[in-house]
């Protein structure tokens, strides 16, 4: 028995130790901009996508060195049979060994090849690289702003959830209040049982609410971490403040405008395009024929173009000029361009699907902003009305002019349009992030 009271004893302690540790954790307290910077630097998908652009970048060098002159070595060690060497004899003049028998043969040779005409090939390919590269890179770019915007969405999420909660421990805190002015009327004979139970059930319903919006702290700091790439257990607190007075926006032509010009995914597509476009003089090089300067450079032992052949080390070169043209081949080529310029076509298809999907994010985030900011205005308006009535309600019900149901209305209608209010904020600070995207202004800054 003592046993097991001595091991309770140690888990409670350890168990005591594990929750002063949670409760002694740092909270981070951030700015919006700090947040982003932080998930910038944490993202694996972001690096992903960065190496992708390397690889595009790697393979537009690689094919740039086919356009320079090559030299490679090779070399070779060949044992040979034996065989009878080739005796020539001359009468008066005597014999003459006219191929030793040399079963050791030694060569090193140096070769050195530029192309001088490809059809276009090896230009085309490189164009159609690089503009691959620069499409890559724009790739990079759409993600970088979406994980900006994912960033900020769930900030300004994790910030609603907890104004939404102070609101309602605020209310939570009136309604007790409430409570025990009631409890004292009920006391003294001016208040009746029910009333009592009615501030009860609104107090429980309340309850439920705060334990609602707790939990809902907790997920949208869940979500904010995920998306930045901390641990799931990080506290943080955002800092950031939201300025109340509403901005003036352009026109919606002026958004479109600008996303048409520095929206990456159409600039992308741009590059895509162009690449097909040299992909289709890649595919029509297959019509001209190739033209190559080949020079060789050989030390052989022995150096079959010497005769005699000596068992000694010789030096020889010689300079090529190769040309190699496909005269048929049952309309490969022509097939090839075929596809090409159907690649092509498909591209500018995906721009114009593009550009039209763009259109509508736009529009329909410029009359979310228009939407957003008319309600912040109203809120706020209401949350001013809605304080007052409280104020008044509270005032003559504490002096018995008015009725504990009225007072109750007051409470709800308070809790409502503070709710209002900073859903209201949220909203409006949301659809700026998703105009700053949509519209391709985050590419400016």
């Amino acid at each position: 028995m003592n046993f097991r009271v001595t091991k309770l004893f140690w888990i409670f302690i350890l168990l005591g130790l594990i929750t002063i540790n949670g409760l002694a954790q740092d909270v981070k307290k951030l700015s919006i901009e700090e947040s982003v910077q932080i998930g910038l630097e944490n993202s694996h998908s972001l690096h992903s996508s960065k190496e992708k652009v390397k690889n595009a970048q790697s393979r537009l060098s690689e094919l740039k060195t086919n356009l320079l002159p090559s030299l490679k070595f090779s070399g070779m060690y060949t044992r040979l049979s034996p065989i009878e060497p080739f005796i020539l004899s001359v009468p008066g003049l005597g014999t003459f060994n006219l191929a030793s028998n040399i079963v050791n043969n030694y060569s090193a040779k140096l070769t050195l090849q530029q192309p001088l005409f490809t059809g276009f090939k090896l230009p085309s390919s490189v164009d159609m690289a690089d503009y691959n590269a620069q499409a890559q890179k724009q790739d990079y770019t759409k993600d970088e702003h979406d994980l900006i915007y994912n960033i900020k969405n769930a900030y300004w999420i994790l910030y609603k959830a907890n104004k939404l909660k102070t609101v309602v421990d605020e209310n939570v805190n009136q309604i007790k209040a409430h409570l025990d002015d009631v409890n004292n009327m009920f006391n003294q004979g001016l208040a009746t049982k029910n009333d009592v139970l009615k501030v009860q059930v609104q107090l429980g319903d309340v309850q439920i609410k705060q334990i609602d919006a707790n939990n809902n702290v907790r997920l949208s700091m869940i979500s904010l971490d995920n998306v930045m790439g901390l641990p799931l257990s990080t506290q943080i607190e955002p800092v950031e403040k939201i300025n109340s007075k509403v901005e003036t926006l352009n026109t919606l032509d002026i958004y479109l405008d600008k996303a048409y010009q520095y929206r990456p995914e159409l600039i992308g597509m741009d590059f895509r395009i162009k690449a097909g476009e040299s992909g289709v003089t890649l595919a029509k090089s297959g019509w001209w024929p190739q033209l190559f300067l080949v020079g060789d450079y050989l030390s052989a032992r022995p150096n079959q173009r010497i005769f005699p052949t000596t068992d000694t080390f010789s030096e020889t070169w010689d300079v090529s000029l190769s040309v190699s043209w496909d005269l048929w081949n049952w309309g490969v080529t022509g097939h090839q361009t075929d596809q090409a310029q159907t690649q092509v076509e498909q591209a500018k298809d995906s721009y114009k699907i593009t550009k039209d999907n763009i259109t509508l994010e736009v529009t329909q985030t410029y009359l979310n902003i228009l939407q957003a900011k008319e309600k912040m205005i109203v809120a706020d308006n209401t949350v001013s009305q809605a304080e007052e009535n409280y104020r008044v309600t509270d005032e003559k019900f504490k002096n018995g002019l008015t009725l504990n149901s009225e007072l109750l209305d007051a409470e709800v209608a308070l809790l409502t349009a503070k709710t209002n209010f900073v859903q209201s904020q949220v909203d409006y600070e949301l659809a700026k992030a998703q105009l700053e995207k949509s519209s391709g202004e985050s590419s400016l800054k």
